[in-house]
């Protein structure tokens, strides 16, 4: 199959749905890029460690080269996103139902929004992805089991991986600088906070970036006429335009979350902030290592949780914990259903 950039551009104009479904993803990337990776400098900025606006565009580089470079060297998660679901040998079809999933990601998100539901745009594409393939292939015979069963293992890897490891290099970093000097220290960890906070950027572009790139690549699979993309690489110009996106939805802003994030669950000290971007950073590369998609936001909340117990349990804001629960409780179903609505609508219309 040719999936080059040039018979991409040939394919276009004869099939507009792929044009739909190449613009809904890459608005998804930008988004992402925008909401999701500010959580990955939010520390370093509350910290004072970096002005907002330097740390955003420190981000938005780390980003790019985190879905340039992982995409390269491992893109097991672009292959479980890629092979979670089978859509069927209709390939015309299967691209209809592929942008059926991507607009429910909008249409759930902004409705969510509404109503103050916490969303992940993570879980909302497997989601969509997951309600999709159900409607075109009329039952759960089209969700692969052993690739989804992945996504429940990112739940708890996510939580309790990262609660875990964030309590654990605290512990261990508050141990062997007990007798340092205070002002010393905090020189020391202001520089290490920024290779954290730029570890986590990396790595947050290796884990959502390949979570993208893994539908375009779908996309560009049924447009071909392949109903999967088992055996075949990913291209070389499919990565590089997915991290330019994200990168550049990293650069618009995110200062509200920034501070929600960085201020709001727990008050952090610069080695504190530290142990935190260490510790999800290291959770993401395990992750994105083992092909298991997660959500990174989920992840640095959780290693944030983690260091703010080594204090003491009661410095965590539990609200936190509890929009995390109404995620996963609220944007399966949710974002599921919307899509497979949204796919049985469009192949009706078709």
């Amino acid at each position: 199959m040719d999936v080059s950039f040039l018979s991409y551009l040939q394919e276009i104009p004869q099939n507009p749905v792929l044009a739909v479904t190449m613009l809904l993803t890459l608005g998804v990337i930008f988004v992402n890029g925008w909401t999701d990776a500010p959580n990955a400098i939010a520390t370093c900025v509350t910290t004072r460690c970096l002005p907002a606006r330097t740390a955003i565009w420190m981000s938005a580089v780390f980003n790019f080269l985190g879905v340039f470079v992982m995409t390269q060297i491992n893109s097991s998660v672009a292959s479980t996103i890629s092979n979670m679901v089978d859509f069927g040998d209709r390939t015309q079809d299967a691209l209809i139902a592929l942008c059926a999933a991507l607009l429910s990601i909008v249409v759930y998100s902004v409705g969510a929004s509404f109503l103050g539901i916490p969303t992940s745009e993570s879980h909302s594409l497997i989601a969509g992805l997951t309600g999709a393939a159900i409607a075109i292939q009329h039952g759960i015979g089209g969700v692969n089991g052993a690739e989804w069963v992945k996504v429940l293992y990112g739940l708890v890897l996510s939580l309790l991986l990262g609660f875990a490891i964030g309590w654990i290099i605290c512990k261990v970093i508050s141990i062997l600088c007990a007798n340092l000097e205070r002002r010393s220290a905090n020189r020391f960890f202001a520089g290490a906070q920024i290779a954290g906070a730029a570890a986590m950027s990396f790595m947050h572009g290796a884990q959502d970036g390949q979570k993208f790139i893994g539908v375009l690549f779908l996309g560009l699979a049924f447009s071909n006429g392949q109903s999967s993309v088992s055996g075949m690489e990913i291209p070389i110009w499919l990565m590089l335009l997915c991290s330019v996106v994200m990168g550049l939805g990293t650069s618009v802003g995110g200062e509200k979350i920034i501070k929600s994030v960085g201020m709001d669950m727990v008050k952090l000290d610069r080695y504190q902030g530290f142990s935190a971007d260490l510790a999800g950073a290291f959770c993401l590369l395990l992750s994105s290592l083992f092909g298991i998609p997660v959500s990174t936001t989920h992840t640095k909340t959780s290693a944030i949780m983690g260091v703010g117990a080594v204090k003491r349990i009661t410095a965590i804001n539990f609200n936190v914990v509890k929009d995390m629960m109404l995620t996963w409780v609220f944007t399966f179903p949710g974002c599921g259903i919307i899509s497979f609505v949204m796919a049985k609508l469009f192949m009706y219309l078709m």
